[in-house]
């Protein structure tokens, strides 16, 4: 790491899910800019109508993770973990444990040693099996 700034910082998603590692922000033509940036035109636009991202729940709770809502975990975060554990070996839920248990900023730090590339250092994506910058295999 050369600075202080963790490289996946204001990129974690209210259900967990680490726009750092997806495949639309680490495209190089016209990145999306993750869930938080609501008028960013590369956003696709299923991103853009996310049940989760829009929820009027997420307004109430504390943190502003799904964690802390009344109706957590709600039907379409089980969804979506099912999806993401079933095709890309990530949960959502877990993260959001990961981080309420042990804060942001560990989880930050833990991101970054488990999607940087072992061969040449660039971010990884959750949905490729292999870095799109030296295509060597996920580990």
């Amino acid at each position: 790491m050369t600075s202080d700034k963790l490289k996946y910082d204001g990129l974690i998603a209210p259900c967990g899910m680490n726009c750092g590692l997806c495949i639309g922000h680490l495209r190089e033509k016209r990145p999306c800019g993750g869930c938080f940036k609501k008028d960013d035109e590369n956003k696709p636009n299923v991103c853009r109508s996310c049940i989760i991202v829009n929820c009027d729940l997420l307004s109430e709770t504390e943190s502003g993770f799904c964690y802390d809502c009344e109706k957590y975990p709600c039907p379409r975060l089980k969804s979506l973990d099912k999806r993401y554990r079933t095709n890309y070996g990530m949960s959502m839920i877990g993260n959001l444990e990961y981080i309420k248990n042990n804060g942001l900023e560990e989880f930050l730090k833990n991101e970054e040693i488990r999607w940087t590339c072992s061969a040449c250092g660039h971010g990884l994506s959750v949905h490729r099996d292999y870095c799109i910058n030296c295509t060597t295999k996920k580990n």
